[in-house]
């Protein structure tokens, strides 16, 4: 009863005219960044972060607008999916499988609507979920010491590959990369330079909004100019949408348990939306068995993994808010804007920004009965946008990068900064090593690095503190269970969703 008190507040604050404002505009922006092969909620929130400085937004409203746009690249993904057989991003990769085959059987309008329609009970279920588990979460949270904090952040870490990770120890790789960009700075505890070479620019760190921009929106565009610089792709034609009420209520069951599944995948950290789609179409698939034609343009093909993505993506915010760890990149990408605003996320927030926290809960309700209503009558406005050539669109995207940048500190040398982050982000994406451990190490490497201290003092320098409670052994254990599991897992997974994928595309 209390977290319902605590929700009618959020809605107080959701609903202020410029906040519901912000809401809208961030699915609408979200769903056609979502729609573009490619770039993905990770890119379109690091995109729009300098905006939202720009605009000097409120915290509530910044996140509000970001979340918004998170919850939009989810919906958004699965247009290119079904229209182009292309991935939005990874999580839509199954949603290809049926819906695709839909649209080539003149079913295309069918396909976005019902793929809408189970985006919305996931996200519902998974922001439910969210309401329910977060306020205990944090709760439980607060009894953690700093040992158990260090082993915390160890399991992070060790489960960034995640169950769908291609490369762990590219993985790990990159998050060392991460940690070592994080020491850069005056030490907060003996004053020491740290890796600023006497460059007064550096002595307060390098800032993750800069690194951000760079690594996702710059290279990015590099990335475009070589591999997409071409002109937009021919896709299938929209066709005069004629779903029955007992269409929706066949694929109700699939999204509800895709739902769950989708939740249960974004609590767990490293995991994410793509466990969630992946299981979600698998074990729908096994439930109907014969019943189904799986594969070949049934709907509950494309309800049961747009469910279990979307359910992820609200699920994943869960760990962020009560421990301050991501649970996929684009919460990573919102932890760092939360960083930027002086704000903490971990489980004080509940009480020393509650009015955040609830607010940005009310909004993601609000926010996907908008997406909703936005993604059927307006799918028509997202799909024209695949046709435009992205030799268009890049440029436009890369300007408000810049100018988003500018308008934060006035300097030139962030501008640099960006750009050579930008050119790290390229040569790093083409080498396989992912971007977000990169983010994710220079986010929790000062925390990490406190707690550490912290304990050590505490001890007198006795190392086994960190292993000094049931709780911090608990941790390592999990840690070591998330370093081993992408190692044993991971391949087997990746290769049975590239044998479907492979089977519908034959």
């Amino acid at each position: 009863m209390e977290s319902l008190g605590f929700l009618m507040q959020g809605f107080g604050i959701a609903l202020q005219p410029e906040n519901l404002m912000f809401a809208v505009l961030g699915a609408f922006l979200g769903t056609l960044i979502g729609a573009l092969p490619g770039l993905g909620p990770a890119n379109g929130v690091a995109i729009l972060i300098p905006l939202a400085f720009t605009l000097g937004l409120s915290p509530e409203t910044s996140l509000i607008l970001l979340t918004s746009v998170y919850a939009g690249a989810m919906y958004g993904g699965r247009i290119s999916s079904i229209l182009l057989n292309i991935p939005g991003d990874e999580p839509a990769m199954m949603t290809c499988l049926d819906g695709y085959p839909m649209a080539q059987k003149g079913k295309a309008a069918e396909a976005m609507a019902i793929s809408a329609i189970a985006s919305f009970i996931g996200s519902l279920i998974a922001t439910i979920g969210l309401i329910v588990m977060a306020p205990w979460l944090a709760s439980f949270a607060l009894t953690f010491g700093p040992a158990e904090y260090f082993a915390l952040f160890v399991l992070a870490f060790a489960t960034l590959g995640g169950i769908t990770g291609k490369n762990p120890v590219k993985t790990l790789m990159a998050a060392a990369i991460g940690l070592m960009i994080a020491t850069v700075g005056i030490d907060g505890s003996t004053g020491t330079q740290r890796y600023t070479f006497d460059v007064l620019e550096l002595f307060e760190g390098i800032d993750f909004i800069i690194a951000i921009v760079g690594l996702f929106a710059i290279s990015e565009l590099l990335f475009f100019i070589e591999q997409h610089a071409g002109e937009g792709k021919p896709m299938i034609a929209m066709n005069k949408m004629t779903l029955k009420l007992k269409d929706i209520v066949a694929i109700l069951p699939t999204s509800f348990r895709g739902g769950v599944l989708g939740f249960i995948s974004g609590v767990l950290p490293g995991a994410g939306a793509s466990l969630g789609s992946f299981i979600s179409y698998t074990l729908e698939k096994k439930i109907l068995g014969k019943r189904g034609n799986f594969g070949e343009g049934d709907p509950r093909g494309v309800a049961a993994p747009e469910a279990g993505n979307n359910g992820a993506a609200s699920g994943a915010l869960v760990p962020m808010l009560t421990l301050g760890v991501p649970g996929s990149g684009t919460t990573a990408v919102l932890l760092a804007m939360l960083i930027s605003l002086n704000i903490t996320p971990g489980p004080l927030m509940f009480t020393q920004h509650g009015d955040i926290v609830w607010g940005v809960i009310a909004a993601l309700l609000i926010g996907n009965v908008i997406l909703l209503l936005m993604n059927i009558p307006m799918v028509g406005i997202f799909v024209k946008l695949l046709s435009v050539p992205p030799k268009y669109l890049l440029p436009v995207v890369t300007m408000v990068a810049f100018v988003g940048i500018y308008s934060i500190s006035h300097s030139t040398f962030d501008l640099y900064f960006m750009v050579a982050f930008g050119v790290a982000g390229y040569f790093l994406r083409k080498l396989d090593i992912p971007l977000v451990p990169v983010i994710l190490g220079m986010l929790l490497g000062p925390e990490m690095e406190k707690n550490l201290r912290h304990a050590m003092q505490l001890s007198d320098g006795d190392w086994t503190i960190l292993i000094g409670s049931p709780l911090a052994v608990t941790l390592w254990c999990i840690a070591i269970a998330g370093l081993l599991l992408p190692v044993i897992v991971g391949p087997i997974l990746r290769r049975r969703m590239s044998a479907a994928k492979a089977a519908t595309d034959a």
